[in-house]
């Protein structure tokens, strides 16, 4: 069994009297034998099929979840075809699958093996893969067992039905994985062809990558911002943030377009002054030189190309009509060209096409780093860089650096500014709410305004020369936590 995506290209010579209603890039199960139906009828491979292509009216709209979601299939269908039992079994007989398939997944093969959180991934497509076929007369029973559990949050109660067949994952503050300061200013160096501490490197394996200064420019905006993966992957030279007349600070707002967020909602976050000026530095020299007068074009797999004739911050004309930015998809901004030549994208390759490959650039460069200057630098991928950011935050909202950088841009003219950054700013106390486990940025916020609060309290008796142990920062950070634990105790069985 496969996993395959659907075209419509070249549909008219199908034989077909219109265009199949199928979304475009949708992911789909073929048997080995190419049929969807035999003797006894509809394939189980037919029926997924029909629940995949739903997917988008079910709040999945992005491509790469469907593909996903048809990997998960297809593992579960030939699970039950080694075993000879029928995806819509007997419930007795889907239950023993899935026995044995938990076993195999936690313990078997070691090429089989699923995480925890893959796991409980898999078995919550399945379960809602199992419901719609009872809705749908297509099977009697499911496979999982459910429990009924009491949801409280603040003052409201609700009842859920929790899938017993979930395994316990830890709780998200005990996962964090995050690059100290050190280590974090060693990554730019490193990406930057430098030595860990910034100086030039003069020795024998010193690394001459190309295309030092998009590597480092970008990687520091990531670790001063937070943005996820495909958010700075697809970002577009003309969202990227004017740099102020003349340094600052306190951060600089930098909103996320909806097209490349996660879940598809626009938010703000902020960048620092110097990891803003140092991407346009980049965008100015080395990103023009390879972009300015180029031939670049998209590959034809990708689609047609999109040329801009027109552009400002929040739209451009693409052939020939007007676009905003914020609505379009991965898939459409890789293709856009332009005016000048080149890719639309923040970073470009030496042809001025779009470079996306990050992954491989962080890979490679944390095991240059741990081989050569810090054994033990991590291996670190994208997402670390905003756990770092997080934590970062985190450290500076403790220790006041935030307010009296609003204080100081107050008495320099930017009241204004900056009373409503500090306010007003949410992307980080976002992300602290997911690194520290809490289910709400409510939560969140009164965790570290208690933690603010304490240190107030702690130099007012500094100041006037008392002296109270007892307000340190570990200490008001475990009251803090004991308060609050009780706000956000998630599900309760």
């Amino acid at each position: 069994m496969e996993v395959a995506f659907y075209s419509s290209e070249s549909w008219e010579s199908w034989g077909l009297s219109a265009k199949p209603v199928i979304p475009e890039g949708m992911a789909f199960l073929v048997d080995d034998d190419l049929l969807f139906e035999d003797e006894r009828g509809l394939r189980a491979t037919a029926v997924g099929n029909e629940w995949l292509r739903l997917r988008p009216t079910e709040n999945c709209s992005a491509p790469l979840s469907w593909g996903t979601y048809a990997r998960i299939l297809r593992d579960w269908f030939v699970s039950a075809q080694l075993h000879g039992v029928e995806i819509f079994d007997t419930r007795d007989r889907l239950k023993a699958l899935l026995s044995t398939y938990a076993v195999d997944r936690a313990s078997g093969d070691l090429k089989q093996r699923l995480g925890a959180v893959t796991w409980n991934q898999h078995m919550s497509v399945l379960g809602k893969f199992y419901r719609w076929a009872v809705d749908e007369s297509y099977a009697t029973s499911v496979p999982f067992t459910y429990q009924q559990a009491t949801v409280v949050y603040a003052e409201t109660v609700r009842q859920i039905m929790v899938n017993q067949a979930r395994r316990r994952v830890p709780h998200a503050h005990v996962t964090i994985k995050y690059l100290e300061d050190d280590f974090a200013s060693m990554l730019v160096n490193a990406l930057a062809g430098l030595k860990p501490d910034g100086n030039e490197d003069d020795s024998l394996h010193r690394f001459r990558g190309r295309h030092l200064a998009r590597n480092s420019a970008v990687v520091d905006m990531v670790l001063s911002s937070g943005t996820r993966l495909q958010e700075f992957t697809y970002l577009l030279t003309c969202e990227i943030p004017p740099l102020p007349a003349a340094p600052r600070l306190m951060p600089i707002p930098f909103p996320i377009p909806e097209g490349i967020t996660k879940g598809s909602k626009f938010r703000v976050t902020w960048v620092s002054y110097t990891a803003l000026a140092r991407v346009h530095a980049y965008l100015s020299l080395e990103r023009m030189l390879a972009c300015e007068g180029s031939a670049w074009r998209p590959p034809k797999r990708w689609g047609e190309p999109l040329f801009v004739t027109e552009m400002d911050s929040q739209g451009g004309r693409v052939n020939g009509r007007r676009i905003k930015w914020s609505s379009l998809k991965p898939a459409q901004r890789r293709r856009l060209v332009a005016p000048d030549g080149g890719s639309m994208l923040l970073a470009a390759r030496s042809d001025g096409g779009p470079f996306t490959a990050w992954s491989s650039v962080f890979e490679r460069t944390s095991r240059r780093i741990a081989e050569h200057y810090e054994p033990r630098f991590p291996h670190v991928h994208p997402h670390r860089c905003r756990h770092t950011m997080a934590m970062a935050t985190m450290e500076r909202l403790v220790a006041g650096y935030y307010e009296q950088a609003a204080r100081l841009s107050a008495a320099g003219g930017d009241a204004d500014d900056a009373l409503a950054h500090y306010l007003t700013t949410t992307e980080p106390l976002l992300v602290l709410r997911d690194l520290l486990g809490h289910s709400s940025s409510l939560t969140t916020e009164k965790y570290l305004r208690r933690l603010d609060m304490m240190r107030i309290f702690r130099e007012i008796y500094e100041d006037t020369g008392h002296r109270w142990g007892l307000l340190d920062h570990e200490a008001a950070q475990r009251e803090a936590d004991a308060e609050f634990e009780d706000d956000d105790a998630g599900v309760l069985a």
